[in-house]
């Protein structure tokens, strides 16, 4: 019997999942942590609640489960994306980490567009967002030269974990993509960038894959809980590509839609990069030598929580969503777009809000409730289109993750908005299971991760496209899109006058 250990380090908590060689669940843990708030937009951290949460869940192990001590034998990681973690010459902790929700950095954005031109997107892949981690330093360079003068280490979260783990600096590629600073094909920073921007490469970690060994838990955490032979440490990865790899998605043909506050369209992409001129946000993948592409809705779950807690604060979630197979497709002619709080793909516009379109006195809360669902699905399949408009793709399995999959009326609607057959996993583990699997192929269990998964993941068959349904979901589709540029000039207007 051996164990590895899979820590997701959230915006909220932090989450252990340990797991033996046949892919069980021993024992799950985590332990919370607060956000800090100084004034609207910003989002921060103290590194230093990781650990303590950290310490937390090793605790919660070794109390809870006997032979925690005796036969873990690796850790790997998942984590937060883009977030901003610097470190003095001593390797201290500056300030607090400036965190990937954190929206302060609009007019970086706009310098590094006008500094860099086409070749942020040639060399990154990605555009300007205020989520990624370059506008963060920028914004430390600007507003605090003070503490960007002691700078000399720039971590994200994940890594500052492991760093605290083994005393080794290192990123894994698919973190390292999501900072802006990273050559996605050549896989290596990007010394133009750093040039550009003033970034000693000596502030940069080493990059490695995110099986690579890291290092071994360092003495007094031995010690402390007793351990019986070496831990070896994983790099791990972001969260998107751990969610993706413990879901299964390693292959071109299979898609993730995943619905939690946010929602995500997810696809795996080999070696031939497709060219989304950064329309679409892509990264290198856990799986070496690979890459995923993902559209982002900013409030898909959000966009129901809000409905229930506005309109039926009374209501379960289920007791809302009771009745909405009796309404056709299309909601008898209502339709939803969930833009409350700006969208992000394919219309990275932050003044955008959401519509309720052709409202109706036949119109009751289930028809609401309905067209909230169809227009968070439209939403997603936006992305989807973008992946199939311009990398040719053709889904043959779409994997349903998050809230999305534990509704089945809302499940079929997947299948007819995505017109593709719709599986759920058996047990849904999340990125931690991710990274558990990064650190099962690192110990040695598995050759490679496909490998692993087919251990790790099973799926059941959770819904068909519904013909008829197909062919109205794609008339309702059509007038969807057309929501966004008659409403946009409208809310910009809107938000000026209020």
């Amino acid at each position: 019997m051996a164990y590895v250990l899979g820590l997701d380090l959230g915006t909220s908590a932090l989450k252990g999942l340990l797991l033996n060689e046949q892919g069980e669940v021993i024992y799950r843990a985590s332990a919370e942590y607060p956000l800090i708030h100084l004034q609207s937009g910003y989002s921060e951290q103290d590194p230093v609640e990781w650990t303590k949460a950290c310490e937390k869940v090793f605790d919660t192990l070794a109390e809870q489960v006997v032979d925690f001590s005796e036969h873990l034998v690796g850790i790997s990681f998942s984590g937060q994306m883009h977030s901003l973690v610097v470190l003095d010459e001593n390797q201290k902790v500056l300030r607090p980490a400036i965190l990937w929700s954190d929206v302060r950095t609009t007019k970086q954005c706009q310098c590094i567009t006008a500094e860099l031109g086409d070749s942020l997107i040639q060399v990154t892949k990605n555009k300007a967002l205020e989520g990624f981690t370059l506008p963060k330093i920028l914004w430390l360079q600007e507003n605090e030269p003070e503490t960007w003068a002691k700078v000399r280490h720039i971590l994200l979260p994940k890594d500052y974990l492991g760093f605290w783990l083994t005393g080794t600096q290192h990123m894994d590629y698919s973190d390292a993509a999501g900072t802006l600073l990273l050559d996605v094909q050549k896989k290596q920073w990007s010394n133009t960038i750093l040039e550009t921007f003033a970034i000693p490469t000596t502030y940069l970690p080493t990059l490695i894959d995110s099986q690579g060994q890291t290092g071994t838990l360092k003495a007094n955490f031995v010690e402390k809980y007793g351990f019986k032979q070496p831990v070896k440490i994983f790099a791990g990865g972001a969260d998107n590509a751990c969610g993706a790899l413990g879901a299964g998605i390693l292959s071109t043909d299979t898609g993730m839609a995943s619905i939690g506050t946010s929602g995500v369209f997810l696809s795996f992409e080999d070696q031939a990069v497709p060219d989304y001129q950064g329309n679409l946000h892509l990264f290198n993948h856990s799986l070496p030598n690979t890459h995923y592409s993902m559209g982002v809705t900013l409030a898909a779950g959000h966009s129901l929580s809000w409905f229930k807690e506005t309109f039926a604060k009374n209501l379960s979630f289920d007791e809302l969503l009771t009745g909405i197979d009796q309404i056709a497709p299309g909601a008898e002619g209502l339709l939803f777009t969930p833009y409350i709080v700006g969208e992000r793909t394919p219309y990275p516009d932050s003044q955008i809000r959401g519509s309720f379109i052709g409202i109706d006195t036949k119109h009751t809360l289930q028809h609401f409730a309905k067209a909230v669902l169809e227009g968070i699905t439209f939403s997603l399949k936006d992305s989807q289109n973008l992946m199939e408009e311009i990398a040719g793709k053709k889904f043959k399995q779409i994997v349903s993750v998050g809230g999305g999959a534990k509704n089945q009326d809302w499940l079929q609607m997947q299948a007819d908005i995505f017109n593709a057959e719709i599986s759920c996993l058996t047990v849904e583990e999340g990125p931690g299971l991710g990274a558990a699997m990064l650190a099962a192929v690192g110990v040695g269990w598995f050759k490679d991760l496909p490998s692993c998964a087919q251990i790790f993941v099973s799926y059941r068959k959770a819904a068909t496209p519904n013909a008829e349904n197909v062919v109205k979901y794609e008339k309702q589709y059509a007038l969807y899109r057309k929501v966004y540029p008659a409403t946009k000039g409208i809310c910009a207007e809107l938000l000026r006058n209020n």
